[in-house]
């Protein structure tokens, strides 16, 4: 004989229970106490507090950006465009002196027919700045020993064909181009310590980096 098969219990759900109307006056005014006034299609924003973290970031970016608008417009410090024109000259620069070899420029040294041609172009071009003897004036005097931007041969030549911007030289190359740039070159370099009478006072560093 079969034991009689245990009977499954039906759960039934617990019959909802209906608020009275105060209760469901306190929750609406609980929600508002916790929500904006915006409203969208029946969706309440809920008026929780931005987190600290994100307040602290905020703050700290704010004094941020405000130290460096006053520092950017109040210290002495190049522009962004000033630092990009200043790379730019120092590579040309090196360019330039790429061009030419140390060697070529030693050669000419000597060469009486590339000095009298470089003369030539230096009153020309050159004396109204410099003076008809290379004593100076405007620009730098050029029968001393000292120098302003270097007194090696490729340094030479590089100021004469990139020029001083900053000194208000012009860059000759593009004028003259890199021949006749070669024969300034070969006559300025027998004005080096000939001291002519009522020169300019001498400025920058000689070859071992002396002052005057």
């Amino acid at each position: 004989m079969r034991s009689p098969r245990p009977r499954r219990r039906i759960s039934r759900s617990p019959t909802p229970r209906i608020s009275s109307p105060e209760e469901e006056s306190a929750m609406a005014k609980q929600l508002e106490d916790v929500t904006t006034d915006h409203d969208y299609d029946g969706i309440k924003e809920f008026d929780n507090p931005l987190p600290a973290w994100w307040l602290w970031t905020f703050a700290i970016s704010t004094v941020v950006a405000v130290l460096y608008w006053m520092g950017y417009h109040s210290l002495p410090a190049k522009s962004s465009f000033e630092e990009h024109t200043i790379a730019l000259e120092e590579h040309m620069k090196k360019l330039a002196a790429n061009s030419v070899s140390e060697e070529e420029l030693i050669a000419v040294q000597g060469d009486a027919e590339t000095i009298a041609a470089g003369r030539e172009v230096f009153v020309a071009n050159c004396k109204s700045c410099h003076g008809d003897s290379g004593g100076g004036g405007i620009g730098a005097n050029l029968t001393d020993k000292y120098w302003l931007h270097g007194s090696g041969p490729k340094e030479i030549w590089t100021t004469i064909a990139m020029g001083v911007a900053e000194k208000g030289m012009p860059a000759w190359r593009p004028v003259l181009g890199d021949t006749k740039v070669k024969q300034v070159y070969a006559f300025i370099h027998t004005l080096r310590d000939t001291n002519v009478a009522g020169g300019k006072q001498a400025e920058g560093v000689d070859a071992q980096g002396n002052a005057p």
